[in-house]
């Protein structure tokens, strides 16, 4: 006898009750994801709130005027639109502009200046090929003051500039960007941007082995920086240390050792040259008296 599917009322019920179940897990776990992500927007906005009042408050100085210019960035950074992320950023450069009037050896607003101008230029395209000059000029004059701001930050910054920076119309350079980036890892070895920075430029020309040998050290001291760097302010700042990490094993994975030729690119970080930010989450001040000199 040929068997015949019978309806049964609790087949629908059955169904509905996985579908909530199903429902319930992605929600749980969707509000888990969030919930840091929320709490890092809320600190940063706090951070901007309170930068903005001690400089309205009377008492504005070159380093109340790095801090506004450092919650700027990181603010803009979060931005829904392009008329907020301009507005912040303008905030910020300007912030910065009347500090170096006050102080011009002051190295934070060296610093956070060429920053904003970060944001600015994801923002005003046709102006960033000028911008790019200054955000130049600006992390040198960072470097030379304070080199170590920041866990070597304008080292740091100086080498992603160069690395993406179209070579012919402005100022990029494959070989300052390595200089750069060696020289960032060297004097913060314990901020994972930086071994990170480093091992994608080596992965992108394909110094496979080179890379290898930095992600190794960055696998071996993941655990101290994770306990160096805690807390909401660095919570956006490790979802991209991981991804990225991740990123680069993925890729070692498919590369052999016979692979390893220096020049080739294998790996293109995929940013223009005005929107480098973009996929570098901003170097968050970890607490204002890193940079207050």
């Amino acid at each position: 006898m040929k068997a015949t599917f019978k309806y049964r009322p609790w087949n629908k019920g059955f169904w509905q009750g996985w579908a909530l179940t199903v429902f319930c897990w992605v929600f749980l776990h969707v509000s888990a994801w969030a919930a840091p992500r929320q709490d890092y927007k809320n600190y940063v906005l706090a951070q901007l709130q309170n930068a903005r009042q001690m400089c309205r408050q009377g008492s504005f100085n070159p380093t109340n005027a790095a801090i506004l210019a450092c919650a700027c960035y990181d603010a803009a950074d979060m931005a829904t639109n392009k008329q907020e992320r301009a507005s912040l950023a303008r905030e910020g450069v300007e912030a910065c502009r009347k500090a170096l009037k006050i102080n011009p050896q002051y190295a934070p607003a060296h610093y956070y200046l060429g920053m904003d101008l970060g944001q600015l230029a994801r923002v005003e395209v046709w102006s960033a090929l000028f911008m790019v000059k200054e955000m130049e000029r600006e992390f040198k004059a960072a470097s030379v003051l304070d080199p170590l701001m920041d866990y070597a930050g304008p080292e740091r910054n100086l080498g992603l500039l160069y690395q993406t920076a179209p070579r012919i119309t402005s100022v990029g350079n494959r070989h300052k960007a390595r200089v750069f980036l060696e020289k960032a890892r060297q004097l913060a070895p314990q901020y994972p941007e930086n071994q990170i920075n480093l091992a994608e430029n080596l992965v992108k020309y394909g110094e496979i082995s080179n890379a290898r040998k930095v992600c190794q050290i960055l696998s071996q001291e993941w655990s101290q920086a994770q306990a160096r760097f805690q807390g909401v302010k660095w919570s956006a700042s490790w979802d991209d240390w991981t991804a990225r990490k991740a990123a680069l094993a993925k890729i070692l994975e498919t590369q052999s050792h016979e692979n390893d030729n220096p020049g080739a690119s294998s790996f293109r970080v995929p940013v223009f040259f005005c929107d480098w930010f973009l996929c570098r989450k901003p170097p968050i001040c970890p607490s204002w008296p890193v940079f207050v000199t």
